[in-house]
């Protein structure tokens, strides 16, 4: 049987070379054919490239430009700061104060105001109490002992009860 197979095939394969041999382009279009596949193939692989590289590239831009804007923010608050502490220095206020008709107070001039049942803050002091501070007197001597003295302490107890 391998025999009737081997040729039934035969006839077959002759014919096919017989055909390639009337019509070389055949063989010529499968190798264009090919090629124009693999050229394919690397400018869709060469598109995908740029697409990436294009994305990656405008993200970095825009990282650019939004630490740009940062920064500038960050200059106009500190020039902001600036102009406000030189209109609530101290000297400012006074010139403006003399400019708005406001003048120094005499001693004389002060008066008390009396409100009932008003009582003033009391001032906290954020100092711990001296009563809460140890000290060395008031730690227990077991814990001032050093290693070696308790070491020293114990091989002598041991030495007196032999």
């Amino acid at each position: 049987m391998n025999a009737a197979v081997q040729n039934m095939n035969i006839p077959n394969v002759n014919h096919y070379i017989h055909a390639y041999k009337i019509a070389p382009w055949r063989i010529q279009r499968q190798w264009i054919g090919n090629i124009l596949l693999a050229v394919v193939a690397l400018a869709m692989v060469a598109t995908l490239y740029l697409i990436i590289t294009s994305r990656a590239a405008i993200a970095g831009r825009e990282i650019q430009d939004l630490t740009y804007s940062i920064t500038v923010s960050q200059q106009v608050s500190g020039d902001l700061q600036t102009l406000l502490a030189s209109l609530t220095s101290a000297s400012a206020m006074e010139r403006r104060a003399r400019e708005l008709g406001f003048r120094p107070m005499e001693p004389g001039e002060m008066e008390y105001l009396i409100v009932p049942g008003y009582s003033a803050p009391q001032s906290y002091i954020l100092a711990s109490a001296p009563h809460l501070q140890l000290s060395a007197l008031t730690i227990p001597p077991v814990y001032n002992q050093s290693l070696l003295d308790w070491m020293d302490e114990k091989f002598s107890s041991y030495r007196g009860s032999q």
